[in-house]
């Protein structure tokens, strides 16, 4: 990257959390949501991923999209280490309506529940939503 490019853009790192609310198999927007979060990381921008609702299910270790003719990417979520992806939040509440808990899960997580995540949220000056 030349100088001058960099004069241009002075490399400000924002705080962007990608909240995932749906499934991981059936519509696109969980692997969707994956790529933007490593394409953000790939800029150094301070990134943090949130997984509520049906979003806990992208994280479940298991899956087995082969009867949908998918493939289950879910085994990716463990390269975000590096890419300094270290912030992954999971909403309690979520996990436990799913009668789920983090031994389910393929990666580490924080888990939080809706107020803490509500406040998570607040703090991110980008927050996009699959």
């Amino acid at each position: 990257m030349s100088d001058e490019f960099e004069d241009d853009f002075p490399g400000e790192v924002k705080r962007f959390m990608f909240v995932n609310r749906k499934a991981p198999h059936g519509t696109i927007y969980a692997l969707e949501s994956l790529e933007v979060v490593l394409i953000s990381a790939a800029f150094d921008q301070d990134v943090s991923l949130a997984f509520l609702d049906d979003g806990v299910f992208q994280l479940r270790k298991g899956q087995n999209a082969n009867v949908l003719e998918m493939k289950n990417f879910a085994p990716t979520y463990r390269a975000l280490e590096g890419y300094d992806i270290e912030k992954l939040y999971v909403e309690r509440e979520s996990l436990e309506e799913r009668g789920m808990t983090t031994d389910d899960l393929v990666v580490p997580v924080e888990v939080v529940d809706r107020a803490r995540m509500t406040a998570l949220m607040a703090e991110q000056e980008v927050v996009m939503s699959f």
